[in-house]
């Protein structure tokens, strides 16, 4: 059996490349005009169907840092980009390791 520490370990690197690709994602959808950087002030004005395509500058500036964070933490070789099974096989990873720290099955939050 593994440890639970190098349970965690895996956990949160695998944590880490899912977070980091929903983000570039999320880039690039922002970079095509999906989704729009607005002021707060707007973004809490707009109804609750219409926030699902904006985003406050305040949390696109943190995901910005958090991303550059990942980089060095976890090192851009290892975020991918992934084949469609190779993003299915860390979903995978992700969704076991959480399910034996308790959590439910299929859990990806991230």
């Amino acid at each position: 059996m593994r440890s639970f520490s190098e349970i965690l370990k895996a956990e949160h690197l695998l944590y880490r490349q899912v977070w980091y690709n929903r983000h570039q994602n999320l880039r690039i959808d922002i970079e095509r005009g999906k989704v729009r950087v607005v002021p707060h002030d707007e973004w809490a004005a707009s109804k609750p169907r219409g926030r699902q395509r904006l985003i406050t500058e305040g949390t696109w500036k943190g995901a910005r840092e958090a991303a550059r964070r990942t980089q060095e933490e976890v090192g851009i070789e290892n975020l991918g980009p992934w084949t469609d099974f190779e993003w299915g096989m860390l979903n995978g990873k992700l969704s076991a390791l959480h399910w034996v720290t308790g959590d439910e099955w299929d859990m990806l939050d991230t």
